[in-house]
Parts: C-alpha cells; structure tokens; sequence
C-alpha cells in the first residue's frame, strides 16, 4: 500500500488527536514537529522531531529532503510566524497544506469583554487604577505587564516564564489544561482577581475560566488572534477528511490513473 508521508506541526489538542490517528491508520507515515517551547510535552505515538526548521526557507528544504506529501499546520492559533512559514514553505515546494485553527471564542450574554490588537494593548487598558489581574496568556508574552507594575498579577502557564518576564511581585502558577469551571472560580475567588487578560485561543480546554468571569461580572481583555496564513478548517475530523482526501489523490496520481 502507498503511504502518504504527512508532517504534522503541532503542540495542541488538535495536533494530538491528529496524531493518533495518523498512527493508527496504515495509509499514512506521519512525523510530529514540535517548537521545543513547551519543556514537557505530551508522549506523542508519531516519530517527533523538536526545533526549529530555519523560516520557511529551511522549512521548505525539509520537506522536499524528506519527500513530504502534506503538511498539516496543528501549531496554535497565535503561532503566527510558524503558521505564515508553514504556507510559504508549503506553496514554494508545492506541498498541499492546511492549517487546524479551532473557532475563536464569541461573547456571550454577559459577558464584559475588552478586545484588543496585542499585548502592549492588553496592558494599556488594565488602566493605571491598581488592580488585581490573572494573566493566562502563555508564558513568553508577559513583558508588557512589567511595564505596568501597579498591578498585582497571577500567572498561570504551562512551564515557568523565562527570567526576567515574570513582572516584580507576581504569583505563577504551573498548571495544564482542561480546566474545570469549579477549580477557575475557585482561583478567581481565592485570589481576589479583578480582571482577566487572556488570548482569543478558542477550544473547550481553557474555556471555563470565561464562565467563571461572567458568573463573577469580571471584565476580560481579549487579544484578538492573527488571521490565519492559508487554507484552514476548523476541526480534527475536518483535517482528516483532507488527508484522506490527498491520500487518495496521491494514491491514484501513483498508480498513473
């Protein structure tokens, strides 16, 4: 049987779910790229490779190195220079690609959201009134909030924040999602939290914290997300139809039909 030799850029639920699939499946040989940002990912069943390619350049010469027939972008939706790397990579070396950018989360009734363009953003309208405020924005976006010291903040990520990004005075806490609505009120409510900042990633994972906003009438800064750099679906069934698709598209083009 012909295999369609897939590389999956992940680091997300998507590009997991994804990857068990592509390992389950024998039309498929998969491998999984991952940044190296987070210290701990999870075990992955697909060969997984960590760093960099070198832009889309070097991204580019690995597929054509490797001999890859798709290239599936499961990075996160604010991963914008990996995603844009992955669509010039992917169209330079005529490689089919397509991007998994799970929907944005709306606002619902209730809710007291703050939508801004980008990090200086989001620290500009905590205001200069003191003001208790939990930042789950990752771990690498946190120097903005340095420059707004008034504030006393909680960090929740993943992994420790590099040094030096952590702002004077603040609580981290390491944590991995998905988070259950109980646990993020109880984490508002212990922790006198005033406001939110957090960045429009969308999914179910994170989620609650939302809900426990609009329960507590909490205003949430929302950094809008890039636009996406290519072709895109909103789900993992959806990207598994299209590697199906291009498996079959390959298979027929091999055998010369």
């Amino acid at each position: 049987m012909s295999r369609l030799k897939v590389l999956l850029l992940g680091g997300t639920t998507e590009a997991s779910a994804l990857a068990e699939r592509i390992a389950e499946d024998e039309r498929f040989e998969g491998t999984l790229s991952l940044a190296g940002v987070t210290l701990s990912p999870k075990v992955s069943p697909l060969e997984v490779r960590t760093g960099g390619f070198g832009g889309a350049e070097g991204l580019a010469a690995d597929l054509q190195q490797h001999e890859i027939d798709a290239l599936v972008d499961a990075t996160h939706p604010f991963a914008a220079v990996i995603s844009a790397n992955a669509a010039t990579a992917a169209a330079t070396v005529s490689v089919p690609c397509i991007a998994v950018c799970r929907p944005p989360w709306e606002e619902a009734p209730g809710d007291c959201w703050i939508r801004v363009p980008d990090m200086p953003s989001a620290a500009a309208a905590l205001g200069p009134a003191p003001r208790t405020v939990f930042l789950t924005i990752g771990r690498k976006d946190l120097a903005p909030f340095r420059a707004a010291p008034q504030h006393r903040y909680v960090v929740r990520s993943v992994d420790p924040p590099p040094q030096g990004l952590l702002p004077d005075g603040a609580v981290f806490i390491a944590a991995r999602g998905p988070f259950a609505l109980e646990d993020e009120e109880r984490l508002l409510r212990d922790h006198g939290i005033e406001t939110i900042v957090t960045k429009n990633s969308g999914g179910e994972a994170t989620v609650a914290k939302l809900t426990a906003a609009r329960r507590r009438g909490l205003p949430v800064v929302m950094v809008n997300r890039p636009p996406a750099a290519g072709p895109a679906v909103p789900t993992v069934d959806d990207a598994w139809d299209w590697l199906v698709a291009r498996h079959e598209e390959t298979a027929s083009a091999r055998r010369g039909v």
